[in-house]
């Protein structure tokens, strides 16, 4: 049976991209001057002062509302081949993030705390998208992790400046892959900059390489019943990997780095190195927390679409505790995940405080995201912060105009970041080497992951 294709508002999936874990040296929980101790997720290290400002903002006001609980604020930046170590290790946060594709491993692996009593406290724990909640429950119906980030499409993300001095018009940003080609040689035909750069690091080349799958028409997983069948080698894949080698040898247009990750690609770009590249529609958020992006030059716009099935991937993230939390820091933690993540989505004083906080030190508001709950609710919130909201969203109309309407797949759902990893190989391939045998590369990623998904 193939991966569906369905409303956004359907889509089970997560982000590769996700927003900061941490690590520390003190057992989980516990109590600091008669207070309990609750330690969570920041910023990725490095992120502007101004950023570290806000979050501080915010935990104080917790703090205020919440005087018997002591915040404990901890950076990081996630990465693939930690995570699972640093959580088997008891190293993570109190609260920590997980991709939605991720969380039913590790409820069945007994890693994640029951929620289940504090979220039914929560007033709108009925208002959730069911869809996404169920990520995050258990076989026994209970919720061990929730959703708690915007959900993302996979969007592209473009250098107006650059457009402009190409002599390209901006305001029309590419729509197909083939206008995607084009305007890269005509950027670096008449800038020198390269046109286009593509994540080949780690995981991060094949989650962006599904994403273009995806757009083209094709999967790379397929369920029939209990079992899976890897589909990697597939017409989708090989022609977005065939244009990828085009434009790096032929055009000379795609950047010659093949060791990009999501972090390394956003300091390109914001560093004027790179035309275009794709990534969550949410990305501008970290593009001025951490490199400092003013949003002058900067464009956003949709996934170009080809074919009857193609869609935009979708991703997100879920909220989650430990398994060897004590009662006492579940409790804190879902009311932090309550007030840090979703008040600000639900509740207008609590929207309007958050938004007023950012925009004073500086930080994103409005950012484009597809809605935890509904459309509507989702409305309403940006009609409560509308006077806050500094993002460019006129330069951005090129993703909101289809973004509730697009067509959207999940991330796929078994050994999601290993095959991810095996993907990355062939766009690191085609970047490197001119003579790359792309059908060969496929083969060997096709047979590795169903040999993954053999063992699940």
């Amino acid at each position: 049976m193939r991966t569906g294709r369905t409303p956004w508002a359907m889509a089970l999936t997560s982000a590769v991209a996700i927003a900061s874990l941490a690590a520390c040296s003190s057992d989980a929980g516990g109590e600091a001057s008669g207070k309990q101790v609750l330690r969570v997720v920041s910023l990725l290290p490095g992120s502007e002062q101004a950023a570290f400002d806000a979050f501080d903002a915010r935990v104080a006001a917790f703090e205020d509302a919440n005087p018997d609980i002591d915040v404990q604020q901890e950076e990081y930046e996630w990465e693939a081949t930690t995570f699972a170590s640093q959580l088997a290790g008891g190293t993570l946060p109190d609260v920590f993030e997980i991709p939605l594709t991720d969380a039913r491993t590790l409820i069945e692996n007994g890693q994640l705390a029951d929620l289940n009593d504090q979220f039914e406290q929560l007033d709108y724990a009925g208002e959730f998208n069911e869809n996404l909640l169920e990520a995050g429950r258990g076989e026994d119906g209970h919720v061990y992790a929730i959703p708690a980030k915007s959900i993302y499409g996979v969007a592209l993300h473009y250098n107006r400046a650059l457009f402009e001095q190409a002599g390209l018009d901006p305001d029309q940003p590419p729509t197909t892959w083939e206008e995607v080609r084009a305007y890269a040689k005509q950027i670096k035909d008449a800038t020198g900059v390269a046109g286009y750069g593509m994540m080949a690091s780690g995981s991060t080349g094949g989650w962006q390489l599904t994403a273009a799958t995806y757009s083209r028409g094709g999967v790379v997983q397929e369920a029939d019943g209990e079992s899976y069948e890897s589909t990697i080698d597939n017409d989708a894949t090989r022609a977005h990997l065939e244009m990828l080698r085009a434009m790096r040898w032929e055009d000379d247009s795609l950047l010659a780095d093949s060791t990009l990750a999501w972090d390394t690609i956003n300091q390109a770009f914001a560093a004027g190195q790179v035309a275009m590249y794709t990534n969550g529609s949410d990305v501008y958020n970290s593009l001025v927390e951490t490199f400092g992006v003013t949003g002058e030059d900067y464009g956003l716009t949709a996934m170009p679409l080809e074919g009857e099935d193609a869609g935009a991937l979708v991703g997100g993230t879920l909220a989650a505790v430990g398994a060897q939390a004590d009662d006492a820091t579940k409790e804190a933690a879902v009311k932090w995940i309550d007030f840090f993540y979703l008040q600000n989505l639900v509740e207008e004083e609590q929207a309007v405080e958050n938004a007023k906080v950012r925009a004073e030190n500086g930080q994103a508001v409005g950012t484009p995201v597809l809605p935890i709950f509904s459309r509507e609710q989702y409305d309403e919130a940006l009609g409560w912060v509308e006077e806050y909201i500094n993002v460019p969203l006129d330069q951005m109309s090129g993703y909101t105009d289809v973004a509730f309407d697009q067509p959207v797949i999940g991330e796929p759902t078994r050994a999601t970041q290993e095959i991810y990893a095996l993907l990355s190989t062939p766009v690191q391939a085609v970047i490197t080497d001119q003579g790359a045998d792309i059908d060969e590369l496929l083969q060997t990623a096709d047979t590795q992951a169903q040999d993954l998904l053999d063992q699940e």
